[in-house]
């Protein structure tokens, strides 16, 4: 009889094991097809018929249920932090049902002038109304001092409700609440004179998800410091306790010698300039010029100055000069060039431009390929001609505002006579008089544009960015190193050779985040480049912080750092520093992409872990030992990973909330950031899942878990799209 009742009280637990992790699983699965059939049939369809359909609002509902009766069978109710860490999960799944149930989302449209409403449209479509009335009082788009980038969106309104009329001013993060509604800066009409506001109902749902928000940090916070945990016995195994020159030749373009000296290049550089919507020293415009020509900043043994400088007052001497690099076969056959890249003649052919058919043809590589070279032609024209050149400050006494123009587009009698100064007396090499004329322009920019002009420091700053951050050669350079070290100390531990240059590596990318700070003004962390930078910093900081109990940490540290140095600058040979999006005025997006990309590292750190695993397991099939050890390392890593991950998720569904008025929206990006949450998770979980016990099997999981990272980061951006493409 209590051999019966035992075998069905071990039935029942398993029952409840498999419908809970199996359940996980089949959502996994559906969220990942979703993300693809959204590609092709679009966001509506998928919301409809997979995010919102009865069918999954059922299986979140049976595995959250099912989660809680295995925990309470296996007994983690007396483990009360583990069980309130999963208890939140719950109370964050229970949020979004009631908000899907009892909330409400719409948009209200108004205009200057139009009476006060207490009418919305729903997102259904259907007419919404409120229990009072609001109307636009004005609409104010605010610039970036000194330039035409918006910096943000305010709505002014009033709310009248009775007697009663309450002014407010809504704007990107900052939202208007009253009597549980919430009113977001979404949009504006072309004539400012209008704005369109998103609308939420919604004070339970987001109530009941906040809490199961501040349950899940409190209680990841105390689950390192709960006696008894695996996390706490793997610190305390006693495995833990166990424990070439490179040289590289990079090979420039051979370019024409300079006419124009050098230190006349830098005073040049050193002018303030209209650029991508920013007040730089000219020098970035000339990084950002050649970059975009000759896919690098300098062109042979020429700075990105003295090639502009040469481009500008020069340009007869440079035009059978090949520095246009071009792509495709194609396009090279029609320019009648062997190499890749062309000279400014090379695209003529007496008055006929060699590349007009290419421009209006049907191949679409080809016509892509043309329009790429043609683009880069008309830059060097626009060069050559002064009209990419914005460094004429003007005082518009209308708006009383300074705009600036280029050397083309609007006369100003002292800077045009200086120029023609500058230029006989650079073909009479009379170079002291040529440098006093730069600064003259520099010191009229000032006396015009003073208000706006960036301050010393933070020019200053640029400047030096500009000539310290060389992202693709130390990434080379990295990858190297990592790649050496790593085969080497396979057989020997080599950390403490390698720790210096781990340290300088380290204050390296400490001093780019820092000056593309001062430069940028906000935390660097808003864009690709800047978030793979990010990460590139965080593993030179572990690789240090580890190296002294984890020998492979100083090899894994170069070969992340490269490749994420690399991958920053894929696309572009220097990323253009750029203002930042209104929504992205948030200390919340700098905590929510800062614990991702810690979380990536860490993941980084495992996946690499696990390919040493798999290459001794291979080779050396009697290297247990090393093998529990690197696994044992990686489960250490992975629950600080998987809780910043899970921590990052839901600061940036806050973000959302709090710029959009919806915590979570199914978007590609959110998607796969909780698939990738879902799959490492699991891991966690081995005193359930016993596959994971076997090192090799922990291994090879690391491997290929990372998948769903690189998928997350990359495959979204370039494949999917989204609202986070930017990033």
């Amino acid at each position: 009889m209590k051999s019966s009742k035992f075998v069905f009280y071990m039935n029942k637990e398993k029952i409840l094991k498999y419908t809970s992790f199996g359940l996980i699983i089949l959502i996994t699965v559906l969220l990942m097809v979703a993300t693809v059939v959204e590609k092709f049939y679009g966001s509506a369809f998928v919301h409809q018929y997979i995010y919102s359909s009865p069918v999954m609002i059922v299986l979140w509902g049976v595995m959250a249920l099912s989660a809680i009766c295995y925990l309470l069978h296996k007994g983690i109710h007396k483990q009360k932090i583990t069980f309130l860490l999963h208890l939140s999960f719950v109370l964050i799944l229970a949020g979004a049902l009631t908000t899907h149930i009892c909330g409400r989302q719409g948009s209200l449209h108004l205009r200057v002038g139009d009476n006060a409403t207490h009418c919305f449209v729903l997102s259904n479509g259907d007419r919404g109304e409120f229990p009072f009335k609001i109307v636009l009082d004005d609409f104010e788009l605010c610039y970036y001092v000194g330039t035409l980038a918006p910096m943000d969106y305010i709505s002014n309104v009033t709310i009248q409700d009775d007697d009663k009329q309450i002014s407010a001013a809504i704007s990107m993060n900052n939202i208007l609440k009253y009597r549980g509604y919430r009113f977001y800066q979404s949009g504006y009409d072309a004539d400012n004179n209008g704005t369109t506001l998103s609308v939420s109902f919604d004070p339970f749902g987001t109530t009941i998800t906040y809490l199961g928000y501040l349950c899940l940090i409190v209680s990841m916070l105390l689950f390192f410091f709960q006696r008894g945990s695996i996390f706490r016995s793997l610190l305390k195994n006693p495995i833990l306790k166990n424990g070439a020159l490179v040289f590289l030749l990079f090979v420039g373009v051979g370019a024409k010698a300079a006419n124009i000296p050098t230190d006349f290049a830098d005073s040049f550089g050193k002018l303030y300039v209209y650029h991508n919507n920013r007040i730089v020293p000219l020098q970035t415009l000339a990084r950002d010029y050649t970059a975009k020509l000759c896919g690098d900043v300098s062109y042979g043994d020429l700075s990105a100055e003295e090639l502009l400088c040469e481009m500008f007052f020069n340009f007869e001497d440079w035009q059978d000069e090949p520095i246009i690099k071009v792509k495709g076969k194609d396009i090279r056959a029609i320019l009648g060039i062997e190499g890749a890249y062309a000279s400014i003649n090379d695209f003529m052919d007496g008055d006929v431009y060699k590349l007009s058919a290419a421009l209006r043809g049907s191949d679409a590589k080809t016509r892509r390929n043309a329009e790429n070279a043609t683009e880069k032609y008309n830059l060097v024209m626009l060069c050559s001609s002064g009209m990419l050149l914005n460094i004429v400050p003007m005082m518009n006494d209308d708006t009383k505002t300074v705009e600036w123009y280029s050397l083309a587009d609007r006369s100003n009698l002292f800077i045009d006579s200086t120029i023609e100064q500058i230029t006989v007396a650079l073909n009479t090499a009379d170079y002291d008089r040529a440098l006093a004329l730069v600064e003259s322009i520099k010191s009229e920019q000032q006396k015009v544009a003073q208000t706006v002009l960036p301050n010393n420091l933070k020019f200053n700053a640029e400047l030096l960015y500009n000539k310290v951050h060389r992202g693709k050669p130390i990434a080379i350079i990295c990858i190297v190193i990592g790649m050496t070290a790593y085969l080497l100390t396979i057989r020997r531990n080599i950390s403490r050779l390698l720790f210096i240059p781990m340290c300088l590596l380290f204050a390296y990318i400490s001093l780019n985040v820092v000056l593309r700070a001062l430069v940028s003004g906000h935390v660097p962390l808003s864009n690709g480049f800047e978030t793979m930078t990010f990460m590139a910093w965080c593993c030179s900081l572990f690789a240090i912080v580890f190296s002294k109990r984890f020998r492979y940490a100083i090899p894994f540290g170069f070969l992340i750092c490269g490749f994420a140095l690399l991958v920053a600058m894929m696309g572009e040979s220097t990323p253009q520093i750029t203002q930042l999006m209104p929504v992205l005025h948030s200390p919340l997006l700098s905590i929510h992409v800062m614990l991702i990309m810690v979380a990536y590292t860490l993941l980084a750190f495992t996946m690499m872990n696990g390919v040493t695993a798999i290459v001794l397991h291979s080779i050396n099939r009697g290297a247990t030992e090393q093998i529990e050890y690197l696994s044992v390392i990686s489960r250490i890593l992975l629950y600080p990973a998987v809780f910043l991950l899970t921590v990052g998720i839901f600061i940036g569904a806050i973000w959302a909330n709090v710029s959009w008025g919806r915590y979570w929206g199914w978007d590609p990006k959110e998607v796969w950031a909780l698939i990738t949450m879902l799959i490492y998770a699991s891991a966690i979980h081995v005193q359930s899942l016993k596959w994971f016990r076997n090192p090799i099997h922990f291994h090879l999981f690391c491997v290929v878990a990372f998948l769903s990272v690189l998928m997350t980061y990359f495959g979204v951006n370039f494949v999917l799209g989204g609202l986070h493409s930017y990033a």
